[in-house]
């Protein structure tokens, strides 16, 4: 008996492991019903997703076209991450009512805040399609083989019968070797219900983003409305709260290691099945060129938003927003080189090889590609993040797209209606002054990072960051981009309207304007010298990947294979554990209020602690939300496979109760993208102890936690 629990132990490690090997995001009308079930799992692969009844797909939907939310109770409840939501709560905010630094309690429905423009989408059915997509494609190569596949998805989505409510996505898989069919339902009045501050929905803020241990309270809660008869429908006064077809009993029972969990959500974009010379590029070239390009735009941002709290809530959304993946990128590649995912992937492209020779040939052909475009890949890198991170410059960019549409003829009423809200939205959180200095320093850095053959002529004239400071800053203020002088006797950024006036005006204004200038130049030559050898090259690179794809699939019969993320519909599950991702460094897989005690720093933007959440911890008033330790779980760790777009995912138990709510990855495994390691990949998620702790005892609405079902 002693040997066979002996075996049994030193068995499940290695159980555990054979199955995460690969990691994997799993279409859910395809899952592994036997390896979840071996895990732990005690439901069935239909109570997770199933068209003809109400399943736990029911409740998971696709927030705002980027994060994951679950709906929690039989009105509609709503629950996502606090940064998922960060944008609609720092819309409500201003300077004399804070709530970002405040939160936001709704205390009853009448006083849940509309968010115009938010949407969640709901999947109703999933079917695969690749023979009707792929028909009469045989032999066919770019661009005819796109433009027969667009065609034949539009008379797939025009031969089927939906509802005025319901749309048709088809989407690739396995890099075009196969396609499937989603069909969606989308819900239009979405109101926030509550938001805890950013004390707690964001501490430890920049500093412990995608770290652990992590103590942040990352949530926020909206709630679905419908017409009266259910179905989605525009803002209105009348409508009333979502019924759903099914919703997520909430658990706040112990966790204990090894528990079963998977989680459910919309991950973004994962490239798994990339060759090593890829992976090697990633590494040692495009992710550094984007991590120097953010930490100039970041620091930048930083010094003035410390200092100034009206700076401090335009910028908030947008600076998480850039901080997010500069983060990101620098564990990614930390994280490829601790893994050894080169080394890996060349081991098992040696293997293929040994069982397939076509797959040398393809391999060979892909190192020369790779190679050939590594110039112009590392300047679309420079050139992108440029761009995106002065927003000078993205303004700039935006007035050229403008100006060629309108002399092409391709912008009607509508697109410049379209146009104005966008620029409206933009220049509401964009502050001249402050980007001419973001904008002076990025172009110090591109005119000193980049090959000479992709400069401008004359722009070594930018290398001096000190210099440029004084010359972007007199640029700006004589631009009309900018807001700080005016066309057609208005602001852009004050009447846009009126500055729209007279369209000819402002178009040869725009064209001599000294910012509009400075973008051109830029913009011709990367147009010029870099964009089409970059695209040409891309193209074969994709066409060779898809072929590599299928030859993967064809040659491994040993291995499972999950498409790459794409902001569709997944499951990905594995184990509460903890990690030892560095010598000597052990982590537990569960953290506690405690720990956020243990960071508390008064007054920090990052680790300050709500006057209140301190006395509840001094007096112990834990209530139910406390765990055998005596004190109430805040954060915890497990092997799932998750990526962006997975925040605000479910996380759920072996029967289907919500466990915890996913928000993060650990430093050290976000790599897991490119190469998933079990040893290092872990997903972060807030425990469900520590929501309704923060909705009961801080922020005394009880109200909300009597929707739900609540398991003990």
């Amino acid at each position: 008996m002693t040997k066979k629990i002996l075996l049994s132990v030193f068995l499940l490690p290695a159980v555990m492991t054979f199955a995460q090997q690969y990691g994997g995001m799993w279409i859910p009308t395809e899952l592994n019903e036997k390896e979840m079930k071996d895990l732990g799992m005690k439901i069935s692969a239909k109570d997770i997703f199933n068209p003809q009844k109400a399943s736990i797909k029911d409740a998971v939907v696709q927030f705002n076209g980027g994060c994951t939310a679950e709906i929690i109770s039989p009105k509609g409840l709503l629950l996502t991450n606090h940064h998922c939501g960060y944008g609609q709560i720092q819309s409500h905010s201003t300077v004399q009512n804070d709530l970002l630094s405040n939160g936001f309690w709704a205390k009853n429905t009448e006083g849940e805040l509309p968010n115009p423009g938010v949407t969640v989408d709901f999947i109703v059915d999933i079917k695969e399609v690749t023979g009707q997509i792929l028909q009469g494609t045989d032999n066919l190569a770019e661009p005819e083989l796109s433009r027969q596949i667009a065609k034949n998805i539009e008379i797939y989505k025009n031969s089927q019968k939906t509802e005025p409510y319901q749309s048709i996505s088809v989407k690739s898989m396995y890099y075009g070797n196969k396609f499937y069919a989603y069909t969606i339902e989308t819900y239009k009045d979405i109101r926030l219900v509550g938001a805890p501050p950013q004390s707690i929905g964001k501490f430890g803020s920049d500093t412990d983003n995608w770290v652990w241990p992590r103590h942040t309270g990352d949530f926020s809660m909206f709630r679905i409305y419908a017409d009266k008869n259910n179905r989605p429908a525009e803002y209105s006064k009348d409508n009333v709260p979502y019924v759903p077809k099914h919703y997520l009993p909430v658990s706040i029972k112990d966790k204990n290691e090894n528990d079963f969990t998977f989680v459910f959500g919309f991950p973004g974009r994962t490239t798994e099945y990339l060759p090593a010379i890829a992976v090697d590029k990633i590494m040692k070239e495009i992710d550094p060129a984007r991590i120097a390009v953010r930490d100039v735009a970041l620091k930048t941002l930083d010094e003035k938003m410390r200092t100034d709290d009206a700076t401090r809530i335009q910028y908030a959304s947008k600076y998480a927003s850039v901080a997010n993946y500069w983060k990101k990128w620098i564990g990614e590649v930390e994280g490829l080189k601790k893994s050894n995912a080169v080394e890996k992937k060349m081991k098992y492209e040696g293997s293929l090889a040994a069982k397939n020779p076509e797959i040398k040939n393809t391999l060979d052909q892909l190192n020369k590609l790779y190679n050939d475009q590594a110039p112009y890949a590392l300047n679309n890198a420079y050139y992108s993040e440029t761009i995106r991170n002065a927003e000078t410059l993205m303004l700039a960019n935006l007035y050229y797209n403008y100006i060629a549409a309108v002399e092409a003829g391709k912008m009607d009423e509508k697109g410049t209606a379209a146009l104005k809200t966008r620029l409206t939205s933009f220049y509401k959180d964009y502050n001249a002054e402050l980007d001419a200095k973001v904008t002076a320093k990025l172009l110090a850095l591109y005119a000193n990072k980049t090959d000479a053959q992709f400069l401008p002529a004359g722009f070594q004239k930018y290398k001096n960051e000190a210099q440029n400071i004084q010359v972007i800053e007199d640029a700006s203020k004589n631009s009309i981009i900018t807001g700080r002088t005016e066309v057609n006797g208005a602001s852009l950024s004050k009447d846009i309207e009126k500055a729209f006036s007279n369209q000819d005006k402002l178009i040869k204004t725009l064209k001599k304007d000294p910012v509009f200038q400075i973008f051109t130049e830029m913009r011709n030559t990367y147009m010029t010298k870099a964009d089409p050898q970059f695209m040409s090259l891309q193209t074969k690179i994709d066409a060779l990947q898809k072929t590599y794809m299928a030859q993967q699939m064809a040659t491994d019969k040993d291995r499972k294979f999950f498409p790459d993320a794409n902001s569709t519909m997944r499951v990905t599950y594995g184990k509460v554990k903890g990690s030892s991702p560095r010598d000597a460094v052990s982590y537990n897989y569960q953290t506690h209020l405690a720990g956020v005690m243990e960071k508390y720093i008064p007054g920090d933007y990052e680790f300050d602690v709500p006057k209140k959440l301190i006395d509840l911890y001094d007096k112990k008033d834990f209530g139910q939300y406390k765990d055998k330790t005596g004190d109430v779980p805040v954060g915890f760790t497990a092997t799932n496979h998750t990526t962006g777009g997975n925040s605000g995912s479910p996380a759920l138990d072996a029967y289907g109760n919500l466990v915890g709510l996913n928000f993060d990855r650990q430093w050290e495994g976000t790599m897991s993208d490119i190469n998933y390691d079990p040893r290092f990949s872990r997903n972060i998620m807030v425990d469900t102890k520590y929501i309704l702790f923060i909705i009961d005892k801080f922020a005394d609405s009880k109200w909300l936690i009597n929707e739900m079902k609540v398991v003990k």
